[in-house]
């Protein structure tokens, strides 16, 4: 019975895939991260069939995943993948009675996202050289980016029906294919039709399809040459933090809160489905608030003017 694991593992997998339509990144977390309990099952367990696992066996995995220095943040997202599994056996009856229920996950306090500052924004999308067609294009990602809060892979993969600049807002579609309608601002949409019409025609080749951002060799850009664009242009600006394509999105997100704007109103923007993940932002908020309070209010600063 040594397969009985593996085939409904399978069949969860192949459920994940066909019905909810996850990301391959996402689906490639589930199926490490359920693989490793199979594996553990198995080896450590003798267990052979999901009827065998409880509780406890949760329980030791995690104990053993802590003692070889997993981080909280891997472990919670380890027990979230085996309570989808856990749900998904239970609804298809081939278990009586859930093994993740009682099994609490170790506390895990999400940290604050690092922002650029409005400033640095400003010097990373001034960097690229917009005299070449890839500085057009470099340009026009960064002020999107900034502009519409976008996700790597939602950038990557936006096609040019995606877009209506005349009306100023593009379709895209998150996590789960879940669709949302985001604003372009005022100034990205400037920069996307400099590149549509002077950038984009120069990179184009015999088979470049409807992507936005192409490469210099006409396929669309993929995330590991935005990352490495954006660490470029970050030198380049003088900043002098760790940049990644995802702090323009967090960027985004606190901007838009320090200038008053609703956090339904953000959590919509982003594509969050709940609004417990939009609220970090708040944390952000408020030790920004808390840091210009320390620093000019007079009784906060350490040295106080004497009368």
């Amino acid at each position: 019975m040594a397969s009985q694991l593996q085939d409904e593992l399978d069949a969860f997998l192949a459920f994940l895939t066909l019905e909810k339509g996850l990301s391959e990144n996402t689906l490639s977390n589930y199926q490490v991260d359920l693989e490793q309990f199979r594996l553990f099952l198995m080896e450590a367990r003798k267990v052979r069939s999901w009827k065998e696992v409880s509780a406890g066996h949760v329980s030791d995995w995690i104990y053993s995943l802590s003692e070889a220095d997993y981080s909280n943040a891997s472990l919670c997202r380890k027990l979230s993948s085996l309570r989808s599994l856990d749900a998904f056996l239970l609804r298809d009856g081939c278990i009586r009675k859930s093994f993740t229920e009682i099994v609490s996950g170790p506390s895990l306090r999400r940290k604050a996202p690092y922002t650029l500052s409005i400033q640095e924004v400003e010097r990373l999308i001034s960097a690229p050289d917009e005299t070449t067609p890839q500085g057009l294009r470099d340009v026009a990602i960064l002020e999107l980016f900034y502009s519409s809060g976008l996700r790597v892979s939602e950038l990557t993969g936006l096609q040019l029906q995606q877009m209506d600049l005349e009306i100023g807002a593009l379709k895209v579609f998150g996590k789960g294919s879940k669709e949302r309608v985001c604003p372009i601002g005022r100034k990205a949409i400037a920069a996307l039709e400099r590149y549509l019409e002077v950038g984009r025609p120069q990179l184009v080749r015999a088979k470049t399809g409807s992507s936005v951002f192409i490469s210099s060799r006409g396929s669309a850009i993929s995330r590991k040459t935005i990352w490495v664009l954006i660490r470029k242009y970050a030198s380049l600006a003088g900043i002098d933090k760790p940049v990644k394509p995802h702090m323009l999105r967090h960027s985004f997100a606190t901007h838009l809160l320090s200038g008053g704007a609703d956090l339904r109103v953000i959590q919509e923007l982003l594509g969050h489905a709940d609004i417990s993940t939009t609220q970090i932002y708040t944390s952000v908020e408020s030790e920004r608030v808390r840091s210009a309070h320390d620093e000019f209010h007079p009784r906060s600063r350490g040295n106080m003017d004497t009368v």
